[in-house]
């Protein structure tokens, strides 16, 4: 089923997740490099940009996410909208953590640590709906040009 949230007829939300993926992961392995490894101040400060690209990524992302889901029939909208869900306490614990981070001064806390930790293990809870979706439930999936 197409989704209406597409440039020619591909579906915009799963070309731009990567991006807070992949900058919210980067966060949390700096954070790891500071808190185990190097205990340089810079890895703390790169984190936190990290952190503040994904949001902005998941912001964008949201976008066409929520347009598609919007245009969904009832089966597959119940698991989007978990998946919605999820993705929203995600980005509350990114932007949450952000805060502290920002308020603190840049001086290393476990508390964000762990905070990125939690986000991450629901980040994958929500990529697996989202897989879900599309593989099971053939959302995006553009059948027509199959034949």
């Amino acid at each position: 089923m197409r989704t209406p949230a597409s440039i020619a007829r591909h579906p915009i939300h799963p070309m731009l997740v990567p991006i807070p993926i992949g900058l919210w992961l980067f966060s949390f392995v700096c954070d790891l490099v500071f808190t185990f490894g190097s205990g340089d101040i810079v890895w703390k400060t790169i984190a936190l940009y990290a952190m503040i690209g994904g949001l902005a990524g998941a912001l964008a992302a949201a976008v066409p996410g929520l347009i598609d889901l919007l245009s969904l029939p009832e089966s597959p909208r119940r698991t989007a909208i978990v998946h919605m869900s999820i993705n929203l306490v995600v980005v509350a614990l990114f932007a949450i953590n952000t805060w502290m981070r920002l308020r603190a001064g840049g001086t290393g806390s476990t508390t964000g640590v762990l905070l990125s930790f939690v986000a991450i293990v629901l980040l994958a809870i929500s990529g697996w709906l989202g897989g879900k979706l599309v593989y099971e439930k053939g959302v995006a999936v553009d059948t027509e040009s199959l034949r």
